[in-house]
Protein backbone atom coordinates (compact mmCIF):
# COMPACT_ATOMS: atom_id res chain seq x y z
CA UNK A 1 0.00 0.00 0.00
CA UNK A 2 2.84 2.39 0.86
CA UNK A 3 4.47 1.75 -2.51
CA UNK A 4 1.21 2.36 -4.38
CA UNK A 5 0.52 5.57 -2.45
CA UNK A 6 4.06 6.79 -3.10
CA UNK A 7 3.58 6.37 -6.85
CA UNK A 8 0.28 8.24 -6.92
CA UNK A 9 1.58 11.06 -4.72
CA UNK A 10 4.73 11.62 -6.80
CA UNK A 11 2.77 11.50 -10.07
CA UNK A 12 0.38 14.13 -8.73
CA UNK A 13 2.69 16.46 -6.82
CA UNK A 14 5.56 16.79 -9.32
CA UNK A 15 3.59 18.57 -12.09
CA UNK A 16 1.33 20.37 -9.60
CA UNK A 17 4.19 21.93 -7.62
CA UNK A 18 6.06 22.76 -10.84
CA UNK A 19 3.01 24.51 -12.30
CA UNK A 20 2.33 26.45 -9.10
CA UNK A 21 5.95 27.61 -8.86
CA UNK A 22 5.78 28.93 -12.43
CA UNK A 23 2.45 30.66 -11.73
CA UNK A 24 3.78 32.51 -8.70
CA UNK A 25 7.44 33.11 -9.61
CA UNK A 26 6.87 33.61 -13.37
CA UNK A 27 10.35 32.49 -14.50
CA UNK A 28 11.34 32.85 -18.16
CA UNK A 29 11.91 29.76 -20.31
CA UNK A 30 15.60 29.02 -20.75
CA UNK A 31 17.94 26.76 -22.71
CA UNK A 32 18.21 24.56 -19.60
CA UNK A 33 14.61 23.48 -20.18
CA UNK A 34 15.56 21.99 -23.56
CA UNK A 35 18.45 20.15 -21.92
CA UNK A 36 16.07 18.72 -19.32
CA UNK A 37 13.79 17.60 -22.16
CA UNK A 38 16.76 15.99 -23.94
CA UNK A 39 17.66 14.12 -20.75
CA UNK A 40 14.08 12.93 -20.25
CA UNK A 41 13.78 11.91 -23.91
CA UNK A 42 16.91 9.77 -23.83
CA UNK A 43 15.97 8.32 -20.43
CA UNK A 44 12.48 7.34 -21.65
CA UNK A 45 13.83 5.89 -24.90
CA UNK A 46 16.27 3.69 -22.99
CA UNK A 47 13.50 2.57 -20.60
CA UNK A 48 11.35 1.62 -23.61
CA UNK A 49 14.05 -0.49 -25.26
CA UNK A 50 15.59 -2.00 -22.13
CA UNK A 51 12.49 -2.63 -20.03
CA UNK A 52 9.04 -1.85 -21.41
CA UNK A 53 9.25 -3.48 -24.85
CA UNK A 54 10.98 -6.69 -23.59
CA UNK A 55 8.32 -6.86 -20.86
CA UNK A 56 5.51 -6.52 -23.40
CA UNK A 57 6.98 -9.27 -25.59
CA UNK A 58 7.63 -11.63 -22.68
CA UNK A 59 4.54 -13.55 -23.79
CA UNK A 60 4.62 -12.85 -27.52
CA UNK A 61 1.47 -11.49 -29.11
CA UNK A 62 1.18 -9.99 -32.60
CA UNK A 63 -1.34 -7.46 -31.31
CA UNK A 64 1.30 -5.85 -29.08
CA UNK A 65 3.18 -4.43 -32.06
CA UNK A 66 -0.09 -3.22 -33.58
CA UNK A 67 -1.01 -1.28 -30.46
CA UNK A 68 2.49 0.19 -30.14
CA UNK A 69 1.98 1.58 -33.66
CA UNK A 70 -1.51 2.82 -32.72
CA UNK A 71 0.00 4.64 -29.73
CA UNK A 72 2.64 6.15 -32.00
CA UNK A 73 -0.06 7.39 -34.41
CA UNK A 74 -2.20 8.63 -31.52
CA UNK A 75 0.64 10.88 -30.37
CA UNK A 76 1.02 12.29 -33.91
CA UNK A 77 -2.71 13.12 -33.81
CA UNK A 78 -2.47 14.67 -30.34
CA UNK A 79 0.35 16.94 -31.46
CA UNK A 80 -1.88 18.57 -34.04
CA UNK A 81 -3.69 20.05 -31.04
CA UNK A 82 -0.90 20.32 -28.45
CA UNK A 83 1.44 22.07 -30.91
CA UNK A 84 4.34 19.90 -29.75
CA UNK A 85 4.49 21.00 -26.11
CA UNK A 86 5.34 17.38 -25.18
CA UNK A 87 8.78 17.80 -26.72
CA UNK A 88 9.46 21.43 -25.88
CA UNK A 89 7.70 23.50 -28.52
CA UNK A 90 6.23 26.70 -27.15
CA UNK A 91 3.90 28.89 -29.18
CA UNK A 92 2.09 31.79 -27.52
CA UNK A 93 -1.35 32.43 -28.94
CA UNK A 94 -2.09 35.74 -30.65
CA UNK A 95 -5.55 35.70 -29.12
CA UNK A 96 -5.10 36.59 -25.45
CA UNK A 97 -7.43 35.46 -22.66
CA UNK A 98 -8.77 32.56 -24.73
CA UNK A 99 -8.26 29.23 -22.99
CA UNK A 100 -6.48 26.70 -25.28
CA UNK A 101 -8.98 23.86 -24.82
CA UNK A 102 -7.71 21.62 -27.64
CA UNK A 103 -4.08 21.97 -26.52
CA UNK A 104 -4.96 21.30 -22.88
CA UNK A 105 -7.14 18.27 -23.67
CA UNK A 106 -4.44 16.68 -25.83
CA UNK A 107 -1.86 17.12 -23.05
CA UNK A 108 -4.24 15.51 -20.56
CA UNK A 109 -4.83 12.51 -22.85
CA UNK A 110 -1.07 12.18 -23.31
CA UNK A 111 -0.51 12.29 -19.54
CA UNK A 112 -3.41 9.86 -18.90
CA UNK A 113 -1.93 7.21 -21.19
CA UNK A 114 1.53 7.71 -19.64
CA UNK A 115 -0.01 6.88 -16.27
CA UNK A 116 -1.39 3.61 -17.67
CA UNK A 117 2.13 2.55 -18.63
CA UNK A 118 3.07 2.26 -14.96
CA UNK A 119 1.02 -0.94 -14.53
CA UNK A 120 3.29 -3.95 -15.00
CA UNK A 121 1.40 -6.30 -17.36
CA UNK A 122 2.94 -9.53 -16.09
CA UNK A 123 2.10 -8.65 -12.49
CA UNK A 124 -1.24 -7.03 -13.07
CA UNK A 125 -3.20 -9.16 -10.66
CA UNK A 126 -0.81 -8.19 -7.86
CA UNK A 127 -1.24 -4.45 -8.51
CA UNK A 128 2.51 -4.13 -8.72
CA UNK A 129 3.69 -0.52 -9.05
CA UNK A 130 7.43 -1.14 -8.58
CA UNK A 131 8.28 0.34 -12.00
CA UNK A 132 10.49 2.98 -10.42
CA UNK A 133 12.64 3.61 -13.48
CA UNK A 134 9.65 4.45 -15.68
CA UNK A 135 8.15 6.58 -12.90
CA UNK A 136 11.36 8.61 -12.74
CA UNK A 137 11.36 9.02 -16.53
CA UNK A 138 7.73 10.16 -16.64
CA UNK A 139 8.28 12.67 -13.83
CA UNK A 140 11.37 14.11 -15.51
CA UNK A 141 9.30 14.41 -18.68
CA UNK A 142 6.22 15.95 -17.01
CA UNK A 143 8.11 18.72 -15.19
CA UNK A 144 9.15 20.66 -18.34
CA UNK A 145 5.66 20.12 -19.83
CA UNK A 146 4.12 21.62 -16.68
CA UNK A 147 6.54 24.56 -16.94
CA UNK A 148 5.61 25.23 -20.57
CA UNK A 149 1.87 24.78 -19.91
CA UNK A 150 1.87 27.22 -16.97
CA UNK A 151 4.05 29.71 -18.90
CA UNK A 152 1.67 29.51 -21.87
CA UNK A 153 -1.29 30.26 -19.60
CA UNK A 154 0.55 33.27 -18.18
CA UNK A 155 1.57 34.57 -21.60
CA UNK A 156 -1.98 34.26 -22.92
CA UNK A 157 -3.24 36.12 -19.81
CA UNK A 158 -5.60 33.34 -18.77
CA UNK A 159 -7.34 34.10 -15.45
CA UNK A 160 -5.68 32.88 -12.25
CA UNK A 161 -8.61 30.58 -11.45
CA UNK A 162 -8.43 28.92 -14.89
CA UNK A 163 -4.65 28.52 -14.59
CA UNK A 164 -5.01 26.92 -11.17
CA UNK A 165 -7.74 24.52 -12.29
CA UNK A 166 -5.83 23.55 -15.46
CA UNK A 167 -2.61 22.81 -13.57
CA UNK A 168 -4.58 20.77 -11.00
CA UNK A 169 -6.39 18.78 -13.69
CA UNK A 170 -3.17 18.14 -15.60
CA UNK A 171 -1.53 16.87 -12.41
CA UNK A 172 -4.44 14.49 -11.80
CA UNK A 173 -4.49 12.85 -15.25
CA UNK A 174 -1.54 10.46 -14.84
CA UNK A 175 -2.67 9.16 -11.40
CA UNK A 176 -6.20 8.70 -12.78
CA UNK A 177 -4.80 6.81 -15.80
CA UNK A 178 -2.81 4.54 -13.50
CA UNK A 179 -5.80 3.93 -11.22
CA UNK A 180 -8.26 3.13 -14.00
CA UNK A 181 -5.79 0.86 -15.82
CA UNK A 182 -4.98 -1.05 -12.64
CA UNK A 183 -8.57 -1.30 -11.41
CA UNK A 184 -10.69 -1.66 -14.55
CA UNK A 185 -8.16 -2.61 -17.22
CA UNK A 186 -9.28 -6.23 -17.44
CA UNK A 187 -12.91 -5.14 -17.80
CA UNK A 188 -11.98 -3.19 -20.95
CA UNK A 189 -9.50 -5.61 -22.56
CA UNK A 190 -8.53 -9.25 -22.07
CA UNK A 191 -4.82 -8.46 -22.13
CA UNK A 192 -3.79 -5.31 -20.22
CA UNK A 193 -0.51 -5.33 -22.13
CA UNK A 194 -2.51 -3.59 -24.86
CA UNK A 195 -2.84 -0.53 -22.61
CA UNK A 196 0.89 -0.57 -21.94
CA UNK A 197 1.61 -0.95 -25.66
CA UNK A 198 -0.40 2.21 -26.39
CA UNK A 199 1.67 4.07 -23.79
CA UNK A 200 4.94 2.71 -25.21
CA UNK A 201 3.96 3.95 -28.68
CA UNK A 202 3.37 7.43 -27.28
CA UNK A 203 6.63 7.40 -25.31
CA UNK A 204 8.59 6.23 -28.35
CA UNK A 205 7.21 9.06 -30.48
CA UNK A 206 7.87 11.75 -27.87
CA UNK A 207 11.36 10.55 -26.94
CA UNK A 208 12.54 10.14 -30.54
CA UNK A 209 11.11 13.51 -31.55
CA UNK A 210 12.98 15.19 -28.70
CA UNK A 211 16.24 13.48 -29.63
CA UNK A 212 16.15 13.78 -33.39
CA UNK A 213 14.80 17.27 -33.93
CA UNK A 214 17.51 19.32 -35.61
CA UNK A 215 19.36 21.99 -33.68
CA UNK A 216 19.44 25.62 -34.76
CA UNK A 217 21.26 26.05 -38.10
CA UNK A 218 21.61 22.23 -38.17
CA UNK A 219 24.77 22.46 -36.05
CA UNK A 220 25.99 19.68 -33.81
CA UNK A 221 25.12 20.55 -30.22
CA UNK A 222 27.76 19.00 -27.98
CA UNK A 223 26.00 19.97 -24.75
CA UNK A 224 22.74 18.35 -25.91
CA UNK A 225 24.62 15.23 -27.08
CA UNK A 226 26.34 14.85 -23.70
CA UNK A 227 23.01 15.26 -21.87
CA UNK A 228 21.47 12.57 -24.10
CA UNK A 229 24.37 10.19 -23.34
CA UNK A 230 23.99 10.89 -19.61
CA UNK A 231 20.24 10.16 -19.88
CA UNK A 232 20.87 6.83 -21.61
CA UNK A 233 23.48 5.73 -19.09
CA UNK A 234 21.28 6.89 -16.19
CA UNK A 235 18.49 4.61 -17.40
CA UNK A 236 20.92 1.70 -17.75
CA UNK A 237 22.18 2.25 -14.19
CA UNK A 238 18.65 2.49 -12.79
CA UNK A 239 17.71 -0.81 -14.45
CA UNK A 240 20.79 -2.72 -13.26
Amino acid sequence: IMEISYTYIILFLAPLITGLVVMYLKPSLSANLKLLLSFSGSFLLAICFLHLIPELYHDYSYSIGIFILIGFLLQILLEFFSKGIEHGHYHASKEKRIFPYALFLSLCIHSFVEGMALVEPNHYHEHNFSNTSLLVGIIIHKIPIAIILATLMLTNKISFKSRLVSVLMFALTAPVGLYLASTYGRVLVDNVSILNALAVGILLHVSTTILFETSEAHKFNLKKFLVIVIGLFSAILVLL
